[in-house]
């Protein structure tokens, strides 16, 4: 993700610095005109504003707040943090970066690989105001701009509830289809007419036809992601005394998926456990 929001960024004329601990991960953009840094530490030292797309909340802090991190730069103004961590670690990020000066905007964004090559990810942002509108211009690069709130952590809780209803698309799609697919019916029929009907969801009008039925599972989004997203969301819905017994079904169908394909296998790979559950695959015929 944070590669191609890079390329775009690149694209639209802007002076891009980058720092990853996967020499892989930079080539593509240094071959495109991106400078290398050597750490988080070396970004903020020369870049006023500064992004992170990174896996895990205790990560984003790290890079934040830890001994190389984006605090000790000279040069940051604003932090922008595009991950999906949680509204906890963007509170702590925000009152960190703040007591230095430094304005924290936590923007998840939502739409995926494509989304984010083709600009047209949606964006939630919350923070100072003043911030957010200083960066606007630069965020718009990436797609289309939701401002949540000032609250720290508002995007973040925005885009937990936007994951949890993701993969609880993905997790009653794949009992549908699978029923359907065992009692004869074609997996693509069964798509055309959900999305006509009552039934359509994200799953059925894209996930299912792009990447289940052909049977390549490449979406673009991790299980062990979506597994991480759904787990945070779970938490803060039980610090809130918000019961969610819809959604720890959905977290233990992702955590079945996970331990038998993998963290890095495609989160549409949900259907795959139920598939061999009934003995049947949602493919094409």
């Amino acid at each position: 993700m944070g590669s191609r929001m890079g390329k775009r960024l690149l694209d639209a004329g802007h002076k891009v610095i980058i720092c990853d601990t996967n020499e892989a991960a930079l080539e593509a953009l240094i071959r495109q005109g991106a400078e290398r840094a050597a750490t988080a530490h070396d970004v903020a030292d020369r870049a006023e504003t500064v992004f992170a797309s990174l896996p895990s909340p205790a990560i984003v802090q790290e890079v934040a707040l830890g001994a190389s991190g984006v605090i000790h730069g000279k040069a940051v103004k604003t932090f922008i943090d595009v991950s999906t961590t949680g509204p906890r670690v963007a509170k702590l990020v925000f009152t960190g970066l703040g007591e230095r000066g430094i304005a924290a905007l936590d923007c998840p964004v939502s739409g995926g690989l494509a989304g984010a090559e083709k600009g047209t990810l949606s964006l939630m942002v919350s923070g100072p105001k003043d911030a957010f509108e200083a960066v606007k211009p630069v965020l718009a690069v990436f797609g289309k701009i939701f401002f949540i709130g000032e609250q720290p952590g508002a995007g973040q809780m925005m885009k937990l509830t936007n994951n949890l209803l993701a993969a609880a698309a993905i997790a009653i799609t794949s009992e549908a289809m699978v029923m359907g697919v065992k009692a004869g019916l074609d997996p693509s029929v069964m798509c055309d007419v959900f999305n006509v009907s009552t039934g359509r969801n994200s799953a059925t009008q894209d996930k299912f036809p792009r990447s289940v039925i052909p049977g390549t599972f490449d979406f673009g989004f991790a299980t062990g992601l979506s597994y991480k997203d759904v787990r945070l969301c779970l938490d803060e819905a039980e610090a809130m005394g918000v019961p969610t017994p819809v959604g720890a079904a959905v977290r233990q169908m992702l955590s079945i998926t996970n331990a038998v394909y993998g963290p890095e296998s495609d989160f549409t790979s949900m259907v795959r456990p139920i598939e061999t559950w009934a003995g049947v695959e949602v493919r094409k015929k």
